[in-house]
């Protein structure tokens, strides 16, 4: 395996190797202008050998069965958003294996199939859809709803019935708590989510101290807010008011009202997209002023800044993933490459967002562990799931005892004229904090 070579970075390359069977990837090499022909046969001749050593034959992989798998997801619903970049991620990996002749396992090629029932948004529904999708439409393997309630339910159903689950947006670490052996989550853990915009927020002038935190009552929420406050002393800072609301409330004017008054030069919301649109708006109608305003989710996806339009600058969110990352996968495409993917397919020039990135990240896990097995045995995946360490576009795919991706660093971005930015950490950053946030009587 070429997981974590850097001696090939080219876009080029990078194309090059995707397109070649997996037998092939560990021989790869790049042709140098000035090749000679004997060169060019002796590599030809490597690679046919190489190809049969990996494969246990020189014959081409034979053409199998479908694999399919099956996702309940929210297209429609409170969630509908999220969902529908959910699917968008992975219906983009999709076409990209099904382009190749689907997934090699054991020397048989097998095409995919993605099966899909609309949970609604709703936790309970979605884990009765996923043991239809097992039972009725014969999925073999799950791929993961949105959100942690969803998934916190679907991992029960996977694990009655013995069926590998690779989810991409459920990161409350609560899922992962209970000893599950099938359930598998690429992301970073919830309590990563917003400790980075402390990190940034340290080392800025003037140092903001006074945070104000604004949390829905789901798991996921709850475990962001948790390690805020956990973290922030450590960071010379205090939070000075912390609230929770219903998950998906519709109003949240109240809530802003009672925030104000504690004078935070910090708003963090933990919650979802139509909440972080509802607070921002709440803030600006009541005039809450802060240096910062950072939120969970929300931000990163287009539906944020074509909600908000101008008054959706400045804001901060943490990421799993931007354009701006410098991965260098093993396999599958490079980081700009996947967002050419994205545009081409879904049109436009607005790069995928997280979401999006995750949900083809949890394809990709599946795609090497049946390659690592060399089977669609459900046991022999699960156990290459458990021992899969492969780097990809999305980042560093490994999971400890308990399922979730604890290696994978989240980043900060913010939204400055209408475009996405990622300011922290410097190493990735192609911007810088516009900092401190104008008051909105100044905007």
């Amino acid at each position: 395996m070429l997981q974590r070579r850097s001696s090939v970075s080219t876009s080029a390359a990078l194309s090059d190797l995707t397109d070649r069977p997996p037998g092939n990837r560990f021989t790869y090499t790049v042709l140098m202008r000035g090749t000679t022909l004997a060169g060019v046969l002796g590599l030809a001749a490597v690679l046919a050998t190489a190809c049969g050593t990996a494969n246990g034959t020189n014959a081409a992989p034979s053409a199998g069965a479908p694999i399919v798998f099956g996702a309940a997801v929210s297209l429609t619903g409170a969630q509908s958003k999220e969902g529908a970049l959910t699917k968008q991620g992975y219906d983009l990996w999709l076409d990209w294996i099904n382009q190749r002749g689907g997934i090699v396992a054991g020397n048989v090629k097998h095409p995919v199939q993605i099966k899909y029932e609309d949970d609604q948004s709703k936790a309970d529904l979605s884990a009765t859809l996923v043991q239809k999708l097992i039972t009725d439409e014969k999925a073999q393997f799950i791929l993961g709803p949105y959100g942690s309630a969803a998934t916190a339910t679907d991992a029960v159903i996977a694990e009655k019935n013995g069926i590998p689950m690779v989810e991409a947006n459920g990161a409350a670490q609560a899922i992962f708590n209970k000893g599950y052996k099938f359930t598998f989550g690429v992301l970073s853990p919830a309590n990563k989510y917003l400790t980075g915009v402390l990190d940034m927020a340290a080392t800025l002038s003037p140092k903001p101290t006074r945070i104000a935190m604004l949390t829905a009552n789901d798991n996921f929420s709850v475990e962001v807010a948790r390690a805020v406050e956990d973290y922030a002393a450590s960071k010379g800072m205090q939070v000075v008011f912390s609230k929770q609301y219903p998950a998906a409330a519709p109003d949240v004017s109240g809530l802003v009202s009672q925030a104000k008054q504690a004078n935070p030069d910090i708003v963090l919301n933990s919650g979802h997209l139509a909440e972080a649109i509802a607070i921002n708006k709440a803030a600006k109608q009541l005039d809450l002023n802060a240096k910062i305003f950072a939120y969970s989710v929300g931000p990163s996806t287009p539906d944020f800044i074509s909600a908000l339009g101008p008054d959706a600058n400045f804001v901060y969110d943490g990421s799993q993933w931007t354009p701006q990352v410098k991965y260098h996968p093993a396999f599958y495409l490079s980081v700009s490459d996947y967002v050419k993917a994205y545009q081409q397919k879904y049109g436009g020039s607005e790069p995928p967002d997280y979401h999006v990135a995750e949900s083809t990240a949890a394809c990709l896990a599946f795609q090497k562990a049946v390659e690592n097995a060399g089977s669609l045995d459900p046991a022999k995946i699960r156990d290459a799931l458990a021992s899969l360490d492969v780097m990809t576009f999305f980042g560093e795919i490994k999971f400890d005892s308990r399922g979730i991706n604890v290696y994978k660093p989240m980043v900060v971005e913010q939204i400055q004229n209408g475009v996405h930015y990622t300011v922290y950490p410097a190493d990735v950053a192609n911007g810088k904090p516009k900092y401190p946030t104008p008051a909105w009587g100044s905007r």
